[in-house]
């Protein structure tokens, strides 16, 4: 099955360099894929997940490793961010 998978600010670099100026990759992925699996993947480090978004819902910490993804999703994630 086909996900978009989209970083933004620093987690960028965890895409593949041509992937990273438009933020998204589309991934096939195996039906039963968690957002965790995908994480994982990635090697992205868990500290850095921040704010999860399946289709634009906000999934909560305690649910997003074990989130199943269904084709077409997009599965959007964000590191902490500070600004003043």
């Amino acid at each position: 099955m086909k996900i978009t998978f989209k970083l933004f600010a620093t987690l960028t670099d965890y895409l593949p360099t041509q992937d990273k100026y438009v933020n998204a990759v589309d991934l096939e992925v195996a039906p039963g894929t968690t957002i965790g699996q995908v994480v994982e993947q990635h090697r992205l480090p868990a500290k850095w997940v921040h704010l999860v978004l399946v289709n634009g819902t906000y999934i909560a910490p305690e649910q997003r490793w074990a989130h199943v993804l269904t084709d077409g999703d997009v599965l959007a994630i964000w590191p902490p961010i500070a600004g003043g």
